[in-house]
């Protein structure tokens, strides 16, 4: 069977195209078969302009198979519950499985039974991996590959829908539901997806609610006018880390999801639950290199694969005589069924191939108008129950799967145009190019820098190089003057010399005989060739001194062209440099306007789109502000008919004036009924037997009880109810009433006893309170002395206040403080019983119970317990439930905080106490109240202490009950400090 749901796909990214287009389209066509196969058709080719930019429109398979897309129909039954084996333990199974021809067989009865075929039939012993397998993964598969999916839920309450689809199996993984294994499998291929993403709803009084987000609650559904898309937009969408995080996410969703307790469901689903996972993904092919690479358009816009997965989990539908739903549990059911009956429609219509599908009767077929012939891929899972009791039910159920599979939906690729990631490519790409530009400014601007500070540092060396050549230059020159100086000094000494000499000569000659003259011109001769040799010497000291000065002349020159040359050169780069960069920098900012425009082109086409909806709504705002004028002429007309409906107001009270006159006159028709009511006091027991088991029917919150009794009760009751109706005919139900007031206490007993029986009937509550019954019912319980009278107007409130509406009355006038003091001051047993089942059913609403205990009801049940009467227990049991019922819920839900109320009157105490010697109902009661109590954190440490954890868990293994068991061990695993001390004690 796994087989026929898996889908067999080569991933490959062909488009679909409607039926009958153009074989000019596309260049290829993917149609999806029965069993999930592609086929690829050639066709001619197209310019890439052609292609269609919607990926939202409907798509049409050329595939002539009848089975294209079919949903796929799973049945599973479920095994006997405690309750199937008692009540059906003289019976046989209402249906056989087949499970190897996938039929099963429904018995009418011991020789006629009808057989019925389903592509899978899963047994009572089908494992949770079985049944994700073979209905739920082909779909995940296919939302994995880019199509839309749904897997649903649908049977009647109590056969295990939340079960199969939302067990969270946090102890064992092998009970884990379709919800957790389908994002488990997900979640394994998350490194191929982009992002996953999921959001949990619940549909509940034809309100849609966010799960996530309990604050959120009446979210609108948005359709795409185009492409006919349903849309949540109000709704919490959190992106999955992992599947930790969305078994944590899932948790909070189920602890915020209504549920309540029903006869055949101790915690029944009061709402559909909707988990919608998104998944992201980008088509992959292959290069010429045989890399991975993402696929693009012929345009180059990359290309993104949208799918999401429904996983819906429906409440179940149930029939009020068997549910006993009552009061606010009523109305739950009255919407759960509307909205399947809305449902079945659907389906049947889209199997007889209508042409008008009536997807607008509910929000929830709005929803899953994709999954029931739209574009999705649909599995669904019919559940049902083996017992004969619900034959009717499982018989609708097996229909409408038998309907389902009739449906063929046209399974669509969700592919589209990844503008969003185009365009934070772009806007990393222009980032990308503006930081380069600043990069390149900024290294240019270095540069820039730089070399104005190496030519600074040239021009500062030339500087000193020159002030360093000039300042030698002068001291050369001075040096050159100072030697000029001494050689002229030195020739003028030598001229001087020569002078003497000559003259010494001269000397010589005239002394020439004379030894001395000898030797002193010897000495002379000496002295001037000494003196001329230091003449030669400082010659070629000057000569050396300008050849020195010449060749710093010449380097000075050198260096002065080279660092020219130099400068020159360094100019000449620093402009080639800023012309490429200013022609960079204009390519840059010419490609940066281009992406520019490109994105202003396409914001304008969505400013055009926007301003064609602003348009629509002010032709919105005109319809409206037209309807409002209307609104406004007919609330004026209104003000007009208040005023007529005042002066007939006037005429009903001179009418009352004579009606009042006609009094006395009926208290004498009155004797004529005394003696009609003589005749029925055989009967008299019959009635109190019928009321006591009205009084003792309560549901779980108190609300009314079925309008719809066993044949047993109705024989019983048959002669009372006919003695009954013939006095309210003849009398009138004014005139009954009226008798209520009267001075005679006969008449008054009389008269009360008929309006109990009158207020045990649903049809009848409504008359009595409209014509002030319930007034003068409280009068009677304030101003009567006769414990009869106020025994029977007792139980008369008590029936009355099985209604919620009444509730909200009786608890406005005080009605819930004049019980409290009966219940003070009687010792009476039968009119304890009556107090105690009125202030029960109060107890079961929760919007009282701050009221209850400031008019002293509460307090007033609970004294009660100390005449230790079996039938005033039993009530008083039932009344605690009901208010432990309504705490748990508040709790649970987050609006009520803090340690119970009920704690405060030492209750725990007395159900530890009293857990023995009781009778099954009560002891049920008394359980179901230990276990809510529990399920408050706050009452923890009292129970650890006082011995009800003990208790509690004696429940979750011996209690009579399944669904007490249930309940009892859930409250153990989820209560951290209970789990603490269990730990403890097994240690």
């Amino acid at each position: 069977m796994a087989s026929n749901y898996a889908v067999q796909s080569s991933f490959r990214s062909e488009k679909q195209v409607p039926h009958g287009s153009p074989s000019s389209s596309s260049s290829y066509v993917r149609s999806v078969g029965g069993h999930g196969h592609f086929s690829v058709r050639a066709s001619s080719k197209i310019p890439a302009s052609r292609r269609p930019v919607t990926p939202n429109s409907r798509l049409h398979s050329d595939n002539d198979e009848s089975e294209t897309g079919r949903v796929r129909v799973a049945v599973r039954l479920r095994p006997r519950t405690a309750d199937d084996l008692i009540a059906d333990a003289d019976f046989a199974d209402c249906v056989e499985l087949q499970p190897e021809l996938k039929r099963l067989k429904l018995r009418k009865n011991n020789w006629n039974s009808e057989s019925y075929r389903f592509d899978e039939v899963f047994t009572e012993s089908a494992s949770q991996r079985r049944v994700y397998e073979v209905v739920a993964k082909p779909v995940v598969e296919s939302v994995l590959n880019g199509y839309n999916g749904t897997v649903m839920a649908y049977g009647q309450t109590g056969t295990g829908k939340t079960y199969t689809v939302g067990r969270l199996g946090k102890d064992d993984a092998s009970e884990r539901g379709i919800m957790v294994r389908a994002l488990e499998h997900i979640l394994f291929h998350g490194s191929v997806l982009d992002s996953v993403e999921v959001s949990y709803l619940q549909l509940y009084l034809e309100s849609i609610q966010d799960l996530l987000a309990p604050e959120k609650s009446n979210i609108t559904i948005v359709e795409d006018p185009k492409t006919g898309e349903v849309a949540l937009p109000g709704a919490t969408i959190i992106q999955i880390r992992n599947l930790e995080h969305f078994l944590q996410l899932l948790e909070i969703g189920e602890g915020n999801r209504h549920a309540a307790n029903t006869k055949l469901n101790t915690e029944s689903s009061r709402s559909h639950a909707i988990l919608t996972v998104y998944i992201r993904r980008s088509p992959h092919g292959k290069d010429k290199d045989g890399n991975l690479s993402k696929e693009k358009d012929t345009d180059g816009i990359p290309i993104v694969l949208k799918s999401k997965l429904l996983i819906v989990d429906l409440a179940g539908s149930e029939r009020l005589d068997k549910s006993g739903s009552e009061g606010h549990l009523l109305e739950e059911a009255k919407f759960i069924n509307r909205s399947l009956s809305s449902l079945g429609k659907c389906i049947n219509a889209l199997a007889q191939k209508s042409p008008h599908i009536p997807f607008r009767d509910s929000k929830l077929t709005r929803i899953l108008c994709d999954s029931f012939g739209g574009s999705a891929r649909t599995s669904l899972i019919v559940t049902i129950g083996p017992s004969s009791r619900y034959h009717a039910e499982t018989t609708s159920t097996i229909m409408f799967g038998q309907r389902a599979m009739k449906i063929v939906n046209m399974i669509k690729l969700k592919e589209e145009f990844d503008y969003e990631s185009l365009c934070r490519k772009l806007e990393n790409q222009v980032d990308h190019l503006t930081a380069e530009i600043d990069k390149q400014q900024k290294l240019r601007d270095d540069d820039k820098a730089q070399m104005e500070r190496m030519l600074r540092e040239t021009q500062n060396s030339f500087l000193e190089k020159e002030e360093i050549l000039v300042t030698r230059s002068e001291f050369l020159e001075k040096e050159n003057t100072r030697l000029e100086l001494e050689m002229k000094n030195v020739l003028t000494e030598l001229n001087h010399q020569k002078d003497y000499s000559a003259l010494m000569c001269d000397e010589v000659a005239r002394l020439d005989s004379k030894k001395v003259l000898a030797d002193t011109i010897q000495m002379y001769e000496k002295k001037i060739g000494e003196l001329a040799k230091q003449l030669e010497d400082e010659q070629t000291r000057c000569e050396s001194a300008e050849q020195q000065l010449e060749v710093i002349k010449k380097r000075l020159s050198d260096h002065q062209m080279s660092i020219q040359t130099e400068i020159s050169t360094y100019q000449q780069a620093l402009a080639d440099t800023t012309q490429l960069y200013e022609k960079k920098r204009a390519e840059l900012t010419k490609q940066h306007e281009d992406n520019q425009k490109s994105i202003q082109m396409e914001g304008q086409k969505e400013i055009d789109i926007l301003r064609l909806k602003f348009q629509e709504m002010n032709q919105l705002h005109g319809t409206t502000i037209s309807d409002l004028q209307y609104l406004t002429t007919q609330y004026e007309d209104l003000v007009s008919e208040k005023a007529k409906l005042g002066e007939e107001l006037n005429d009903v009270r001179q009418k009352l004036l004579v009606e009042q006159k006609q009094r006395k006159v009926t208290e004498n028709e009155m004797v004529n009924l005394k003696k009609i009511i003589a005749e029925n006091d055989n009967n008299d027991e019959d009635m109190k037997s019928y009321m006591k088991e009205n009084i003792g029917k309560g549901s779980a919150f108190g609300n009314p009880l079925s309008v719809s009794k066993s044949n047993q009760s109705k024989e019983q009751c048959c002669g009372p109810r006919a003695a009954i109706a013939k006095i309210c005919e003849e009398v009138g139900f004014g005139k009954i009433l009226g008798l209520l007031s009267s001075e005679d206490s006969d008449v008054q007993i009389q008269a009360v006893k008929l309006v109990a029986n009158l207020a045990a009937e649903d049809i009848n509550q409504a008359k009595i309170v409209e014509e002030g019954g319930l007034d003068a019912l409280l009068r009677l319980l304030q101003s009567s002395q006769n414990t009869t009278i106020i025994r029977v107007a007792s139980g008369a409130i008590a029936n009355l206040a099985m209604n919620e509406l009444n509730q909200g009355l009786i608890m406005s006038k005080r009605g819930a403080q004049l019980l409290a003091n009966i219940g003070v001051k009687t010792d009476d047993p039968q009119t304890l019983r009556m107090v105690a089942g009125a202030l029960a059913n109060l107890c079961g609403n929760e919007n009282l119970h701050v009221m209850l205990k400031e008019d002293g009801g509460i307090q007033a049940l609970l004294q009660m317990l100390k005449l230790g009467n079996s039938d005033v227990i039993a009530q008083v049991a039932r009344g605690i439930a009901n208010f432990a019922k309504c705490e748990s819920r508040g709790i649970l839900k987050g609006y009520k905080k803090g340690r119970s109320l009920l704690m405060e009157y030492g209750v725990l105490s007395w159900l530890i106490s009293n857990k023995t010697n009781i009778s099954s109902s009560t002891q049920r009661h008394l359980e179901l109240c230990l276990c809510h109590l529990a399920q408050n954190e706050d009452n923890a440490q009292d129970f650890v202490s006082s011995g009800g954890l003990k208790e509690l868990i004696r429940i979750s293994s011996e209690s009579s009950r399944e669904d007490i068991r249930n309940l009892a061990k859930k409250t153990l695993r989820m209560n951290p400090a209970f789990r603490a001390e269990m730990h403890t004690e097994l240690l």
